[in-house]
């Protein structure tokens, strides 16, 4: 069984000297992990402690079960608001009903991830495109924004939503604390330079390092400033975590939205990383070792997690070179948890508030809206339409119009293949696009026409306007409309009741209908449908060359003999 684990299979053929640098990256993930262990819980409401956890036991599940020895498993801001949508939709009353829920989510995200890797549905990854992807995630940044005004004002925020939160501080300047705001700004730049200045040491950290030493040194909490307080000295007990009395429907739903979300971009951010390092990335693997860190982590009341960037950037540039390094990660925050806990108890919350607010900044991907703008004008309006479900109608919504989104563009392309007609140019062999191509021309007695997409039942009425209009426009004499089908990839039972009735049209015109080069399966669609039986059964040809033959010859046996020497090719 123990054979069966990736984990043997990676560690087969180790060498001391890769030792060290696990190490190392181990400590480098480990020390990148703390800023956003005890921050990013605080984006769905749970207390800093449940980020540690998640912090640690995932690495655990994944190094046991996950396939790559680079990739690191951890807390995701995007994941975060989308677990924070989530819970808001549940009958939660307090702070461990929060906890338990969260927990279970994981559960419930891991085993998702678990199936879909046993039904190979690793391509969820591409499920959401890249514009819509970039546009939602754009779209949780300024959710992830707005919620950090309590934390960098120090004052208590009741609304929810985007423009509601606005309107509370303005309502309640007078409240604000203007120490913690002038103290968020100064961590906020810090976070800036040392971005700027690509400081070694990264900059979450420094601002923990920096805010939990003038926390103590000038006692900012005895200042009015609020603090995170003290954190259990506890691993937390292996338990299933009980969901009873809490909607099902509601706990399945926001496990799916979790899911869609934390997986599409955590095998995108993996396939990222694996173009950069040169290594290989499998979808359907990964998905097994992701359901694994999220098992382990609501197991032991951590919350749903993903693919980190910064702590895989991390691994990476400090030269990790195999799973040993998430181990060696994990290691060094349960001693933290277990007996530095206290240098972490001072840390003020507007220094958290700095920090997620950077991490939402750096989600803003400016260059990359620039680039769809570049590109494509349609697919840049589907990225401001995803970026404004996100910010308008929550999270959970916006995860739905994404999804739209995403079927809405594939349906407006496949709505309208592309098609051409195609002819010849004398002395060359094959065929050429009548449109693109000015010395190509049509074969006397014949029409080829290439359609490029498939024929569905969302697009059959306009393919058969454009037969119509091709047949309408055919020139006098022509007896048949030949059909390349090398590029129609499926054929529904819509599309064959429609072609039927297109070729008993074309009949009563004088046009036969045949078809060159037909796929198996869309073939098999047509035979059922009966397209090949009877007096008026199509013909297919194999490809063009054998139907522009066979055609021509024909042509040449029902021709008039002073017709007969005419040069048709």
């Amino acid at each position: 069984m123990i054979d069966r684990l990736p984990i043997p299979r990676g560690l087969r053929g180790y060498s001391l000297e890769w030792l060290r640098f696990d190490i190392t990256a181990g400590l480098a993930v480990a020390a990148v992990a703390i800023p956003s262990a005890v921050a990013y819980p605080a984006i769905a409401g749970l207390p800093p402690e449940v980020g540690v956890y998640a912090s640690i036991l995932p690495l655990v599940g994944y190094a046991l079960f996950g396939p790559s020895r680079k990739l690191v498993v951890g807390p995701d801001a995007a994941t975060m608001t989308v677990l924070a949508a989530a819970l808001a939709s549940l009958p939660l009353d307090n702070p461990a009903d929060r906890v338990t829920a969260a927990a279970a989510l994981a559960i419930m995200v891991g085993v998702l991830c678990v199936l879909g890797s046993k039904l190979s549905l690793g391509v969820v990854a591409s499920f959401l495109s890249r514009p819509i992807l970039i546009g939602f995630i754009c779209g949780i940044s300024v959710s992830i924004l707005v919620g950090q005004i309590g934390r960098l004002t120090g004052v208590r925020i009741e609304s929810d939503g985007l423009v509601l939160p606005l309107i509370e501080i303005v309502r309640n300047a007078n409240l604000i604390h203007w120490p913690s705001v002038i103290f968020a700004g100064a961590m906020l730049g810090l976070l800036v330079l040392s971005a700027r200045f690509r400081s070694p040491i990264p900059g979450p950290l420094v601002v923990v390092i920096v805010a939990g030493v003038a926390s103590a040194l000038f006692d900012l909490e005895g200042r009015g400033m609020k603090v995170i307080g003290a954190l259990p000295s506890t691993m937390p007990a292996l338990a299933f975590p009980n969901v009873t009395g809490l909607p099902v429907k509601d706990l399945l739903l926001g496990a799916g939205a979790i899911w869609l979300v934390g997986v599409s971009s955590g095998l995108v951010a993996a396939r990222s990383f694996g173009a950069k390092d040169r290594f290989e990335v499998d979808a359907d693997r990964e998905l097994a070792g992701l359901g694994a860190a999220n098992i382990f982590s609501g197991l032991f009341s951590g919350f749903p997690v993903t693919v980190s960037d910064s702590r895989t950037a991390i691994n990476i540039s400090a030269g990790g070179r195999s799973q040993l390094s998430g181990l060696v990660a994990a290691l060094a925050l349960t001693t933290l948890l277990l007996y530095l806990n206290d240098a972490l108890r001072l840390l003020p919350n507007p220094a958290l508030g700095a920090i997620l607010a950077f991490a939402a900044l750096n989600l803003i991907d400016v260059p990359g809206l620039r680039e769809i703008w570049r590109v494509s004008r349609m697919e840049f309006a589907f990225a401001l339409i995803s970026m404004w479900g996100a910010i308008s109608l929550g999270v959970l919504s916006g995860v739905v119009i994404a999804i739209a989104g995403t079927l809405l563009h594939v349906l407006l392309k496949e709505m309208r293949p592309r098609d051409a007609l195609l002819g010849r140019i004398p002395g060359r062999p094959g065929f050429y696009k009548l449109h693109r191509t000015e010395n190509a021309a049509p074969l006397p007695g014949l029409v080829l026409f290439m359609i490029q997409g498939s024929v569905l039942f969302f697009n059959a009425d306009h393919v058969r306007a454009r037969f119509e209009s091709i047949a309408g426009n055919a020139p006098p004499g022509t007896r048949w409309l030949v059909l390349d089908a090398s590029a129609v990839a499926q054929i529904d039972s819509t599309a064959a009741a429609m072609l039927l009735n297109l070729r008993a049209d074309l009949a009563a015109k004088g046009l036969k209908l045949a078809f060159a080069e037909l796929h198996k399966e869309p073939r098999d669609i047509l035979e059922r449908a009966g397209f090949f039986e009877g007096p008026g059964a199509s013909v297919v040809f194999e490809d063009l060359e054998d139907a522009v033959r066979a055609l021509v010859e024909e042509q040449a046996r029902h021709a008039k003999p002073e017709e007969r020497n005419a040069q048709i090719l």
